[in-house]
C-alpha cells in the first residue's frame, strides 16, 4: 500500500512512520492548523510589547506621574497587562512585566518600575 502525503498528495518514500513527503509539507500543514491560535498569541504579545515600550519610555527614572491622555496618545492599551499587585492597603498596581502603573485621581497614573 502506498502512503500519500496529507498536504500535497504525493507518494511518501522512506521510513514506515513518515507522515509527509517533505519538511516543507509538514511545516505547511502545521502552520495552517495552528494559524488561528498563533495569530492570537502573536497579537497579544505585540500589544504587551508595545505597552512595555511606552511605560519604559515615559518612566526612565523608575517613578513618575503621567496623564491617561498621554498614555493613550502613545497608543497604550489598558486591556493588556501581565500581572496585578495588591498592597496590604488594597491598592492595585497593574504590571506589564516589571513596568507598572497605578490609577490615581483626576485621570493620572503613577508609573513605577519593580526592582529586580
Amino acid at each position: 500500500m502506498r502512503r500519500k502525503c496529507p498536504e500535497c498528495g504525493d507518494v511518501i518514500v522512506g521510513r514506515i512512520d513518515k507522515k509527509y513527503c517533505s519538511d516543507g509539507c509538514r511545516n505547511s500543514q502545521n502552520n495552517r492548523l495552528n494559524k488561528d491560535s498563533k495569530n492570537l498569541i502573536r497579537n497579544t504579545n505585540n500589544r504587551l510589547r508595545k505597552n512595555y515600550r511606552i511605560l519604559e519610555a515615559l518612566n526612565p527614572n523608575k517613578k513618575m506621574k503621567c496623564s491617561r491622555a498621554k498614555l493613550i496618545e502613545k497608543g497604550f492599551d489598558f486591556n493588556y497587562f501581565t500581572s496585578l499587585y495588591t498592597t496590604k492597603a488594597g491598592t492595585i498596581y497593574y504590571f506589564v512585566y516589571d513596568q507598572g502603573y497605578l490609577p490615581l485621581e483626576g485621570d493620572y497614573y503613577a508609573l513605577v518600575k519593580r526592582d529586580d
